[in-house]
């Protein structure tokens, strides 16, 4: 079986200043996001709407920045520890302690696209349509931040399987390296499958849609080698509260994609 390399999760001390691998690789998501909007300018429809510009990705990134801090705190905070912080309300603030939510920082996002749609008259469906194929590279990034500082681990593992792993912190006992599950299907998958579809006419929604059915399902599958929050622990029917917050993504995005396939608009 394999060791967890001990990598220190500070990457870089300059004084008392302290910047670490958790913080560098949502810069890079950043900047993959910025990066890959650029693209998504020459892409259909957009290339031909004028309207769309370097300054709209900016903008978008600025916000989409704000709902995932945002979003992804407020709730980690309601979705696996209401009562303690129902408790402790002061420490919804205490970000530096660790707590994020993919799910709660989905629905900032969401939010923050809703902003940006009303604020420049742009159709809602058409900014997430153009915002979701650049999103997946970022959620590679922070699971290569989870790896590197150890974290959120997978269920123990059969001894013989080749890269069961030890984790310190986790027991004796080898487990799924799920944080590298996840980096393949959420991020690596999911950006190709996305990239690819997104390239193609589509009716306006769709590829959002796509993104909320790929990213549930994949989330879910993962969910199966993922070690539970251990205080929550497995849910009703045996799912973890990850597997349940994708279950509503599964339906939604399927529902989503079928109403915008029967709509009267014409493909992108």
């Amino acid at each position: 079986m394999l060791i967890h390399p001990q990598i220190d999760p500070v990457a870089l001390q300059l004084g008392p200043l302290a910047i670490h691998w958790y913080g560098l690789t949502y810069l890079t998501a950043f900047a993959l996001f910025y990066w890959l909007g650029t693209q998504r300018l020459q892409h259909m429809p957009f290339a031909r709407l004028p309207e769309w510009t370097r300054r709209d990705i900016e903008d978008i990134l600025f916000l989409g920045v704000l709902g995932v801090v945002l979003g992804g705190r407020i709730g980690y905070c309601l979705f696996y520890k209401p009562g303690y912080y129902a408790a402790h309300p002061l420490e919804v603030f205490a970000i530096w302690q660790g707590g994020m939510s993919f799910h709660g920082g989905m629905l900032g996002v969401i939010a923050a696209m809703v902003w940006f749609a009303w604020s420049r008259k742009r159709p809602f469906l058409q900014v997430m349509d153009f915002v979701a194929p650049c999103v997946p590279t970022g959620l590679a990034a922070g699971r290569v931040g989870n790896f590197i500082n150890g974290e959120l681990w997978g269920r123990v593992a059969d001894p013989s399987l080749p890269w069961a792993m030890l984790f310190r912190g986790a027991g004796d006992l080898p487990r799924h390296p799920s944080q590298i599950y996840q980096f393949l299907l959420e991020g690596i998958l999911l950006f190709v499958l996305l990239w690819l579809y997104a390239r193609k006419p589509r009716q306006q929604g769709q590829v959002s849609a796509a993104f909320l059915f790929g990213y549930g399902v994949f989330r879910f599958v993962a969910e199966y080698f993922r070690e539970p929050d251990a205080h929550l622990g497995l849910l009703s029917l045996g799912m973890s509260m990850g597997q349940w917050l994708c279950v509503p993504m599964i339906v939604l995005g399927a529902a989503l994609w079928v109403w915008c396939g029967r709509a009267t608009n014409k493909p992108y």
